[in-house]
């Protein structure tokens, strides 16, 4: 049995906790204590009760008890202060106040499926060597089936959404809606759609207020990749709908890609296709080092040799030429912005109908080619394709930047970080927010983003370059000089006269800006 609450997945029957795809380590009485709570959500548990139940009925302190419902909190990413999951009644006891969701594991449910087979005509499709998806109709737990269109609507969007994902294959709406009202073994449903993936969930209606809980499980083996939840107010249905899917895509679509670059790590080399080593380059990027950028151009190439039309991995490739121009890693310039360029336009003459190809190679003819209007234009056309694409969006973010329209550029990180909040790419957006910021002479927000920035990837020339800035700017001259220090570790040929080149700034005063907090911080020339 699988209890799925908040951003956490329950399992019975392994004594596991998984939350945010992680698994939590937890002692035996804290994942009893926990699962005990969990069962009876619909009541409060007195101290008693609890003391009977998990220590069978042993003297245990007032602080032995206090310890392990703070350890549980912990364990689910609760505290006594929001107590969200785990909420002490006054006088009285615990309850479990997170939203359950119970779903049998696939064993339990292999006699339910017995007795009520799916009929799919003809044999289980084989999987495609992409990633595959099916999003099964979302439970209504609201008890009232008038509700269904709602929440049959929010799963056609994201059907939808998802299907604009090139390097997906996501079945239809039509199959995935054969399984409505039924109990299905998720492992089977992976069987008969001929899919790797499973998108299933719940909606529940109070009132005004709309929760939909989803998970995403990786059919073949029965492994949770992702457990989350939205919520709303039912007003407007369709801009409700519309916010339920961005939520979704936003979590999912990383999740996806996530998942898929693990398993591309665990193959062996000498049986990779195109596909693994396109996702193998990817995951190679983010790791963020020199040595990390030149490996993923290694498998880039090899996925460009094993499928010479492959639009996103000639883009892939060229944004990699980009990433390496903006931490200063390239070892012959010239040359490295040259091929970037040409994979560039190379993959936008393969295909003008790949999102996440016009995505990369748009900001490496903007940043690279320098032609940053035409730029601006692949990644609209990326957005146009798929709104739900992050990466697009923090991009043309960067290029209007650079342009110095600073307003639309926050505009478009912002939405970048609002659509996928768990994004491996997040420090580049965080650094970008703290670019705008400077150059709109908020230097203590420009700093804050900075050093978000440079916690998840401390080494980030650009992260670094703004903290320095923005301190020195502000007046903060102690701060300035140790980050300052730190840039001058991480590229000690840094001088004011190449920051230009480096950075394609085309506003004099933004310009100026830099800079002169480069100079106040120590800069050479």
């Amino acid at each position: 049995m699988f209890l799925v609450f908040e951003d956490c997945v329950l399992d019975l029957g392994r004594r596991e906790l998984v939350r945010a795809s992680q698994v939590v380590p937890t002692a035996p009485q804290v994942f009893d204590l926990l699962a005990y709570l969990a069962k009876c959500h619909e009541r409060v548990v007195s101290r008693d009760e609890l003391i009977d139940a998990i220590w069978a009925g042993r003297i245990v302190s007032e602080s032995t008890l206090a310890s392990h419902i703070n350890a549980v909190r912990k364990a689910v990413g609760d505290s006594g202060q929001e107590q969200r999951v785990i909420r002490t009644v006054a006088r009285k006891g615990f309850r479990f106040a997170a939203d359950l969701h119970a779903r049998k594991s696939p064993d339990e449910d292999d006699g339910a499926a017995a007795a009520a087979p799916m009929p799919v005509p003809g044999p289980a499709p084989t999987l495609p060597v992409k990633p595959s998806i099916a999003v099964l109709p979302f439970v209504n737990l609201s008890g009232d089936p008038e509700q269904d269109y709602l929440a049959d609507g929010v799963i056609e969007d994201i059907i939808a959404a998802l299907s604009r994902h090139r390097w997906l294959f996501v079945v239809s709406r039509n199959s995935s809606f054969t399984y409505k009202g039924r109990t299905v073994d998720v492992k089977q449903v992976g069987r008969e759609l001929g899919v790797r993936y499973v998108l299933e969930g719940s909606w529940r209606k109070a009132k005004d207020r709309v929760r939909i809980t989803g998970q995403l499980i990786d059919a073949t083996t029965g492994a949770h990749h992702w457990a989350g939840r939205v919520e709303g107010v039912l007003g407007d249905i369709f801009e409700l709908q519309d916010q339920i899917t961005e939520s979704v895509i936003g979590a999912v679509a990383p999740e996806l890609e996530r998942a898929e670059m693990e398993r591309a790590r665990h193959k062996p080399t000498e049986s990779l296709d195109a596909y693994d080593y396109y996702l193998r380059g990817i995951a190679e990027l983010h790791r963020a080092s020199k040595a990390s950028s030149a490996q993923a151009l290694q498998f880039l190439y090899k996925a460009i040799a094993s499928d010479p039309e492959f639009a996103s991995a000639h883009a892939m490739a060229a944004w990699c030429y980009s990433w390496r121009k903006a931490n200063r890693w390239t070892v012959d310039p010239a040359q490295e912005t040259a091929e970037g360029i040409r994979l560039a336009r190379r993959a936008v003459d393969l295909d003008k109908g790949d999102a996440v190809a016009l995505t990369r190679s748009g900001h490496a003819i903007g940043y690279l080619a320098g032609d940053i209007p035409a730029g601006i234009a692949l990644l609209d056309q990326a957005l146009f394709l798929n709104p739900n694409l992050a990466a697009a969006r923090y991009l043309g973010g960067f290029l209007r930047l650079w342009m110095g329209d600073t307003e639309a550029a926050i505009e478009f990180l912002t939405g970048a970080v609002r659509l996928s909040p768990l994004d491996p790419e997040m420090y580049r957006m965080q650094a970008g927010m703290a670019v705008a910021h400077l150059f709109e002479k908020r230097f203590d927000t420009a700093s804050s983003w900075a050093e978000k920035a440079s916690r998840d990837f401390p080494d980030f020339l650009l992260a670094a370059v703004v903290l320095a800035a923005s301190h020195a700017l502000a007046g903060r001259t102690a701060e300035a000089q140790r980050a300052m220090d730190h840039v001058r570790r991480i590229d000690p040929a840094l001088r004011l006269i190449t920051v230009t080149s480096w950075l394609p700034i085309r506003r004099p005063e933004h310009v100026a800006i830099l800079l002169t907090g480069l100079a106040d911080a120590g800069l050479p020339p």
